[in-house]
């Protein structure tokens, strides 16, 4: 696909390396923030936002929706017309979400600005193709692995810090202080990130990005509620159904379109595939850690198991994880430079493996889960270091952000059906305290259990992904992009 050139004066700054991979990673952490704002409120949701439970329940499901069909979409469009452009729109539609649920009090506006929060998830995959484009090759592995670990970090730090807001000031603040967030992001993209001389030019392709977000719509909403609808319901087999026929009749059309959304015969390439399918086994993996370990930590001690901590309590155990993750990104540049991400990749999946085995046997203490979610901490920096650079050693420079959003997504749908397999075996594996019901100690441990299973499949998928040529690491030559017509 040719190349079309930038307005100069878009381009004309010379880009600061390091104020714009500080930049870019900052973004990133505060969109993935989106991930955790909500849940200290969740249980207060219904009375917050007077609605009823099944209502509010979309204040989660909704922003999952949006990210969905936002991430693909918004990759492909900055390809086409530049990836700064298309990350301050995200930006835009950040804080623009975070207003409008910062000033609602009923359920239809909180949807609105939580829909529009999901829709800033692209800022990652497209501050990991801005650096692509814009950072010298030495330091190209390490700017990506802290960008793509962002993901992680933002979700471990947020739990904290929207507890700890949640507890000592009205909720409203928990939006207006994403909004501020936002706003601060936006300006320092405005000042210190360029836009990129790499664009595809074209014509959108509006069938390929409906078809692809009717098909993720289905499959989604199937996976995310389905335990509330029952996994035999009409309704949940009919959207899962619906998702494989529109998926089929979507490639179809983008095998024959001659600018497609998504180039299905790039992500058919087996770095490429393979990386796909190890993310999204990863993503699968990574969820068990951010469901177990603050349930545990919160439930009664009367259990017996659960240590009787408060949320407060609960996100401060998680984000040793978030800081481990960062420190790891590093390293994992630096593994991935000297043996390959593939082999980064592999490291990753065995340390998140040993992670989860060692939550099975240590979760008796407070201590024993901070060490858990930092060794799986320490493995997800690894991972994520490790997926862009095999992403972008494999796909012609013109389609970074389509490809790294693809990434993306593949990593968000192994999570939704993390959450799902997780609910199920909680909902099943109970204790009775009371009047109520609990997950029970076995519960945990089976998901546990899977989780390390799932990371050592990540590891064997990994281990199939094709070895590239020496030196073709993330800076995969600019001439590659000739080759793809």
């Amino acid at each position: 696909m040719p190349i079309a050139p930038a307005d100069p004066a878009e381009v004309s700054r010379p880009p600061k390396p390091a104020a714009v991979v500080a930049v870019l990673a900052f973004g990133g952490i505060v969109v993935s923030l989106m991930q955790t704002l909500v849940i200290p409120l969740i249980p207060e949701l219904p009375k917050l936002l007077h609605a009823k439970a099944s209502g509010t329940a979309w204040v989660i499901t909704a922003t999952l929706l949006a990210a969905a069909v936002a991430v693909p979409v918004v990759g492909r469009l900055g390809d086409m017309y530049g990836k700064r452009r298309m990350l301050l729109v995200s930006l835009g539609l950040l804080i623009t979400g975070s207003v409008i649920a910062a000033l609602s009090d009923s359920l239809t506006p909180m949807l609105i600005g939580r829909v529009m929060q999901g829709m800033a998830s692209a800022v990652i995959p497209l501050g990991i193709s801005i650096m692509r484009d814009e950072l010298p090759a030495d330091r190209l592995g390490s700017a990506t692995a802290q960008m793509s670990a962002s993901l992680g970090v933002g979700g471990a730090l947020g739990l904290p810090a929207a507890a700890f807001i949640a507890d000592r000031a009205d909720w409203h603040v928990l939006f207006w202080t994403s909004a501020g967030l936002g706003v601060i992001v936006l300006a320092l993209v405005l000042t210190f990130v360029p836009e990129s001389a790499v664009r595809t030019g074209g014509r959108f392709d509006l069938v390929g990005a409906a078809g692809l977000s009717a098909g993720l719509i289905c499959l989604l909403l199937a996976i995310s509620k389905g335990a509330d609808w029952g996994w035999g319901s009409a309704s949940t087999l009919g959207l899962l159904g619906a998702a494989v026929v529109v998926f089929l009749v979507w490639g179809w059309f983008e095998l024959r379109s001659p600018q497609p959304l998504v180039d299905l015969r790039t992500t058919a390439r087996p770095q490429v595939l393979l990386t796909n399918v190890a993310s999204a086994v990863f993503g699968f993996a990574m969820f068990a850690m951010s469901l177990v370990l603050p349930t545990l930590l919160q439930l009664p001690k009367a259990t017996g198991y659960g240590l009787g901590q408060s949320m407060l309590t609960a996100g401060l155990v998680m984000g040793p994880s978030g800081l481990v993750m960062m420190a790891t990104a590093p390293i994992s540049a630096s593994v991935s430079k000297a043996r390959g991400p593939k082999v980064t990749l592999m490291i990753g999946a065995l340390i998140v493996a040993a992670g989860y085995g060692l939550g099975i046997v240590a979760m008796g203490a407070v201590w024993h889960l901070i060490i858990v979610s930092a060794v799986i901490g320490a493995g997800i920096g690894f991972a994520y270091g490790a997926m862009p650079a095999l992403i972008m050693g494999a796909v012609p420079v013109s389609e970074t952000a389509a490809a790294n959003s693809l990434n993306t997504l593949s990593r968000s749908i192994g999570t939704s059906i993390s959450s799902a397999v997780a609910g199920v075996i909680l909902a099943h594996l109970t204790i009775s305290l009371g009047p109520v019901s609990v997950p029970s100690k076995d519960g945990f441990r089976v998901i546990l259990a899977i989780g390390s299973a799932a990371a050592l499949v990540a590891f064997f998928i990994a281990a199939l992904i094709p070895t590239r040529r020496s030196g073709a690491t993330p800076e995969i030559a600019t001439t590659e992009a000739a080759t793809v017509g």
